[in-house]
């Protein structure tokens, strides 16, 4: 692609703030439509959120992800009020709020995930069927059922998010968070397949799945803190 030289002065005279927030905006774009693309949400549910600052940019509420444009950024401050744009905010704001006040989230991915949510119905917490259950910090706590949208939901999810990164909402789906959109996004789907996991396991008659220890977990966790490339 090549650009104007005016194109180019234009771009370089951009405040570094706004080059953050505008590259901010596309990368959640993308983050929501994946989310449609992986079947962990179907038409306009679910939301995801990214903290650039003290700002933080939401999906709006009732727009399809494949028509969102740049000018469509929209975005409020931490306690709430609309300082980006004109749409309306996603109606999971307060959810979403509470992470970022709480937590030290910058990025939080929430979905209608099928498998999770019927997990969600069946038991208290997601049984440590997989390793990877150490990622989330520990078996997954199932958030009790409480209106979507309320300040009652965004209490619920916090307290089951202690001590963890993502959670099972009753009878609603996931929320999960990180340090980035792409470490949210993945966790969200580690915790799609593991809730998969389970319920595969335990359809088989007869049979109980077998599950990991406390001490099983601990040590993954220590492993997974060297896991990857190193700088």
């Amino acid at each position: 692609m090549t650009y104007s030289r005016a194109g180019r002065a234009a771009e370089q005279a951009e405040p570094e703030e706004e080059r953050e927030r505008r590259a901010a905006w596309e990368a959640l774009v993308a983050t929501a439509r994946r989310t449609v693309t992986d079947g962990l949400v179907v038409g306009t549910s679910g939301n995801v959120s990214v903290r650039v600052g003290d700002t933080v940019l939401v999906t709006p509420s009732g727009v399809p992800y494949d028509r969102l444009a740049p000018e469509d950024v929209t975005g409020v401050d931490l306690d709430g009020r609309q300082v980006l744009g004109t749409l309306v905010p996603t109606s999971e704001l307060p959810m979403h709020l509470a992470v970022y006040r709480a937590t030290d989230a910058r990025a939080v991915v929430h979905t209608h995930a099928v498998h999770a949510t019927a997990v969600s119905l069946l038991v208290p917490e997601l049984p440590p069927v997989h390793y990877m259950t150490a990622a989330l910090g520990g078996p997954v706590r199932v958030a009790p059922y409480a209106a979507y949208g309320t300040e009652e939901l965004a209490r619920h999810v916090l307290d089951a998010l202690a001590g963890r990164t993502g959670c099972l909402l009753q009878n609603h789906g996931t929320l999960t968070y990180g340090t980035c959109l792409d470490q949210a996004y993945d966790r969200t789907a580690q915790l799609e397949w593991m809730c998969r996991l389970w319920l595969t396991a335990s359809s088989v008659p007869g049979r109980s799945p077998s599950l990991l220890t406390g001490e099983q977990l601990a040590e993954v966790a220590e492993r997974l803190g060297e896991y990857g490339q190193r700088p």
